[in-house]
């Protein structure tokens, strides 16, 4: 049998899918299972075991637009896939599978593609499964009767490998990471919108206590497009902090994180990759639910200012943005601490 997996488009789906991808892989130990994703996610599951194949969907280049779109579409057709899990919920996934000609076709009944689906699984109702994505991807497959239970996810986990610590650690150390030194991971940044962002400043003051007190190695990570926001830290700070900001890929991040002590960040994918290659996690949390989002690891600290307002889902704050401006240096830096101590002991072990 071969199964095409849709894969999610965000980063921090993406990981959130893995045990779904995990379970299917086990519910179908001998079948041929290719994922298809966007270039980014690809290159995240690359070299997981959760897939036989990795199938990138181009949608900037080669499969851009109408013609793209058919284009996809036929080379999935030459493939002869016997059935199509579609993990994520668009319209498109629905009809590309379609146009493809995959026998069966399974997915939730989203987006007005029921009638493209061979089997259209209603979504969970709020209360039906735990709260948290994972089990919404989980549920999928129990609908389909693929999977006997939901059992409780404790952690997801990205696995790194020596060659891809190796190459991590040479690009940490030309960045000018010292070996031995406490590192301390920020992700200032969020494709999602501006509403998720805890202020410049105040990483910068933040990252500022770390070096003062802790002789900690600050390293900042970011797209390219978040090159600005680095911008502003770096110029707010006192000492320069150790920046790849728009210098990695996504496929870059497990042994980036994994060279690490702690991540700090705002909810983003950078932050659930960091959580997944084994890093202990302060998340800073506004417009979104932690419920619904946050890393799924025991080594997870979350600071949120409760405001009325909260969680609105919003990629952009029409008001004053009191969720992320309300949320002190000092209530992250107590975050944080706590993971700093114990990590202190064993930097020079870790790296």
């Amino acid at each position: 049998m071969k199964i095409l997996v849709r894969a999610t488009n965000w980063v921090g789906d993406a990981v959130m899918s893995i045990p779904a991808i995990a379970a299917l892989r086990s519910r179908w130990p001998q079948a041929e299972i290719a994922i298809l994703g966007r270039p980014w996610v690809v290159e995240l599951y690359r070299g997981q075991g959760y897939a036989d194949r990795l199938i990138a969907f181009d949608h900037a280049g080669r499969h851009r637009g109408v013609v793209g779109r058919e284009r996809l579409a036929a080379e999935l057709r030459r493939e002869r896939f016997d059935v199509a899990v579609l993990l994520q919920n668009a319209f498109e996934a629905a009809w590309l599978a379609w146009r493809a000609a995959i026998a069966e076709r399974i997915g939730y009944a989203r987006d007005a593609r029921g009638f493209l689906l061979t089997r259209a699984i209603l979504a969970p109702r709020r209360g039906e499964v735990p709260a948290h994505e994972t089990y919404y991807y989980l549920e999928l497959l129990r609908r389909v009767g693929w999977l006997e239970r939901l059992e409780n996810v404790e952690r997801i986990e990205l696995r790194v490998d020596s060659a891809a610590g190796e190459r991590a650690e040479t690009a940490l150390r030309r960045a000018g990471a010292r070996r031995g030194a406490l590192r301390i991971a920020l992700g200032p940044g969020a494709a999602y919108g501006s509403a998720k962002c805890w202020p410049p400043e105040r990483f910068a003051a933040l990252a500022d206590r770390f070096i003062a007190e802790f002789d900690a190695d600050v390293i900042l990570f970011g797209t390219a497009a978040e090159r600005g926001v680095a911008e502003r830290i770096t110029g707010g700070m006192r000492r320069h902090p150790v920046t790849l900001v728009g210098e990695t890929s996504i496929g870059d991040l497990p042994a980036l994180f994994h060279s690490c002590h702690l991540f700090i960040g705002n909810d983003s994918g950078a932050m659930h990759v960091a959580a997944a290659a084994g890093l202990p996690v302060v998340g800073i949390f506004g417009p979104t639910d932690p419920g619904g989002t946050q890393p799924v690891t025991p080594h997870f600290t979350l600071v949120r200012q409760p405001v009325s307002c909260s969680p609105c889902f919003l990629r952009q704050c029409p008001v004053d943005h009191r969720c992320m401006t309300r949320i002190a240096v000092d209530a992250v830096y107590s975050a944080a601490r706590p993971w700093l101590a114990q990590s202190s002991g064993r930097s020079a072990a870790r790296v």
